[in-house]
């Protein structure tokens, strides 16, 4: 177990230190590091809040498990500042995202970019050679690739970030976005040989969980998809080949149903490590409704996008939050069709969009969201559910079982359908193509002779919505903030028809308690 799991993070993210240097009293004792303990540390970093599980203590002092939950907040800030999602809750920090009215004060940004530095803090912990870095060439080339996925999301969201590759009781200096990204890149390259064989694992195996080299090759795919914003020089050539070691890997797409259950619907329930399901799966966030319990992981994605009337989902929890924003419908059943999903069931509506991923729910609901602060005003989404396809029981009747596949493959399948599509005018090649009917004959609708850029970008919604990409695909894309961003969705920007705001909204600020604390940070521009 982790000496500083419950350390106060302020200085940067140096505050673990102090824990642990530190001499036991018997000079004759010798200490060592718990390095499985540690290990497994870095990755529940991202399923749970802290050693105690949901209803225990934070490892962030100060903030709660909700506020600072990684995939919570993932979701809250890629997912509720953009067309996808809105949500009728009054907490603080829920309006400014749905209004894309945030800043260094905004208390949900403030928690996810401490949960992102505290497992960085937790990978140089691990890394230290006279800790666990000598201790298994595997365990450290996997520890190494989480702590560049941390720094990702740390340089998507916030742009130029404090950055360390050690634990220091100094303050971390700044780096730029780019020389960020730098790192990303060079970490990925340089660990990805020395990570697991890639296989497709199930629950109970050895090394499912686990990150292997198709995580790394994942990451560099999305890494290079997005360079030109990162770093003003494109990369599509080299987005395009990583996606496609990923395409030809074991991690298959899960294309076969089961008990009425779709395959699509298969990746997002109770079982989803043990069917064929997990064959999808290339980082899979653990969740059991004993063992690995968390307010903030799964459990968070299915109770606040249900409410009672929607039906069984494996859980008492309905919490009734999160739904819908028109312009999403839309790009299942149509533009301005939104209002035809008021009054149908979930089997309706897929009927109606003849796409599975189509999982909506619009009983009792409007399609216009006139009310913020009313669940039903808005289709509400039926996509997460801790029911097993197996016809099994769920373990915990609160409690989820359904793990988040943070990466999948069916990713790297839309990257290079965009980056092909990007080098050919455009328009994709016969090989992009494929890419995009591979997804789309999963999900049993029509295919095309050819995929546009714009058709892809409306393709990754329909196939990753609720999943954290949205933010960053419309940022790609020229379509979130600035004054050339022509595309409008309901409530943007704070106003019903929606209203264009400013670039600088595209990076979140550095919150400002971490301005105050340490002085080597500069605001990002525009707050």
């Amino acid at each position: 177990m982790l000496p500083c799991a419950a350390a106060m993070l302020t200085l940067g993210f140096t505050s673990c230190i102090g824990d642990l240097d530190v001499e036991p009293i018997d000079p004759s004792t010798v200490m060592t590091a718990d390095a499985v303990g540690l290990f497994n540390k870095c990755y529940a970093n991202m399923a749970v809040a802290g050693n105690g599980g949901a209803n225990g203590d934070c490892d962030i002092d100060g903030l709660d498990g909700g506020t600072t939950g990684f995939v919570r907040q993932l979701f809250n800030a890629n997912e509720l500042t953009t067309d996808e999602s809105m949500c009728c809750w009054g907490d603080e920090g829920i309006p400014a995202f749905n209004y894309n009215q945030y800043d260094g004060s905004h208390p949900m940004t403030r928690g996810f970019y401490y949960r992102l530095l505290m497992g960085v803090t937790y990978c140089n912990h691990y890394l230290d050679p006279e800790v666990c870095g000598n201790y298994d060439k595997t365990m450290t080339a996997e520890i190494r690739f989480l702590r560049a996925l941390y720094y990702y999301y740390l340089m998507d969201c916030f742009g130029n970030v404090p950055f360390l590759t050690h634990l220091s009781a100094e303050n971390a200096p700044q780096a730029s976005r780019a020389e960020v990204y730098d790192f990303i890149e060079q970490e990925l390259l340089d660990v990805r040989d020395d990570m697991l064989d890639p296989a497709a694992r199930k629950f109970g195996q050895e090394g499912y969980g686990r990150a292997d080299r198709d995580a790394a090759n994942l990451l560099l795919a999305r890494l290079y998809l997005n360079a030109e914003v990162y770093t003003g020089k494109p990369q599509w050539e080299k987005a395009r080949e990583y996606a496609k070691l990923v395409m030809d890997g074991p991690h298959k797409l899960n294309t076969q149903g089961m008990n009425g259950y779709s395959a699509y619907q298969m990746l997002f329930m109770g079982d989803n490590g043990e069917t064929s399901a997990s064959s999808e799966a290339i980082l899979a966030v653990l969740q059991d409704g004993i063992t690995t319990t968390s307010w903030g992981t799964t459990l968070f994605l299915l109770a606040s996008t249900t409410k009672s009337d929607m039906g069984e989902f494996g859980t008492s929890e309905f919490w009734a939050g999160n739904r819908c924003r028109p312009n999403f419908v839309e790009k299942f059943l149509g533009e301005g069709q939104a209002a035809s999903a008021v009054g149908k069931t979930t089997a309706e509506i897929l009927a109606m969009a003849g796409d599975d991923r189509a999982l909506l729910y619009g009983k009792d609901r409007t399609a216009d969201i006139d009310k913020p602060g009313e669940f039903t005003s808005g289709i509400s989404c039926a996509k997460f559910s801790n029911n097993y396809a197996s016809l099994g029981t769920p373990h915990n009747s609160k409690f989820v079982d359904t793990d988040f596949f943070l990466m999948r493959s069916a990713e790297a399948y839309l990257i290079f359908a965009e980056a092909d599509a990007r080098l050919n005018g455009g328009q994709t090649s016969t090989e992009g193509t494929k890419a995009v009917d591979a997804l789309r004959n999963r999900a049993h609708t029509s295919t095309y002779p050819t995929y546009s850029t714009n058709f892809i970008l409306d393709e990754r919604a329909r196939e990753l919505f609720y999943e954290g990409f949205r933010r960053t695909d419309l940022i790609r894309y020229g379509q979130f903030g600035g004054m050339d961003a022509t595309y409008n969705w309901q409530w943007k920007g704070g106003v019903q028809s929606g209203i264009r705001f400013d670039s600088h909204l595209n990076v979140f600020a550095i919150p400002n308690d971490d301005l105050e604390a340490n002085k080597n940070l500069k605001q990002n521009p525009g707050y």
